[in-house]
């Protein structure tokens, strides 16, 4: 398994919670990573995503403010730090690793997680 998501679960809505994300890949410094995430019927959709110089982090509109990608190269882990959670952010998340720039396009990415899931309720 290269990358494997934790962390999700059920949280009332305006509460917080943090996924992790741990890799197994070789020179994992080297990758960008990435968050995406898929409600029911719906597409998979981007959330944030940092460099793998970990500078730059971007972000989904609809999360600014509210959510924060980091990682720890050392540990090879990356983070997603939700708070001020809403019912739409109810869906699974997936972290993505990309021997490159990253940014917001799923296709960019070569590995993918299992994902986790988070439900916010109203």
């Amino acid at each position: 398994v290269q990358l494997q998501a934790s962390g999700g679960g059920l949280v009332q809505a305006g509460g917080s919670l943090r996924l992790s994300c741990a890799a197994s890949l070789r020179s994992f410094s080297l990758y960008s990573m990435g968050w995406f995430r898929q409600a029911p019927g719906k597409e998979r959709d981007f959330v944030a995503s940092i460099s793998w110089t970990g500078s730059s982090p971007d972000y989904a509109d609809s999360v600014k403010g509210r959510f924060t990608i980091s990682r720890d190269d050392a540990k090879k882990m990356v983070y997603l730090q939700m708070s001020s959670l809403k019912p739409e952010d109810t869906a699974v998340y997936y972290c993505a690793a990309d021997r490159g720039s990253g940014g917001s396009y799923y296709s960019k990415y070569n590995y993918w997680g299992q994902g986790t899931l988070v439900t916010v309720s109203s």
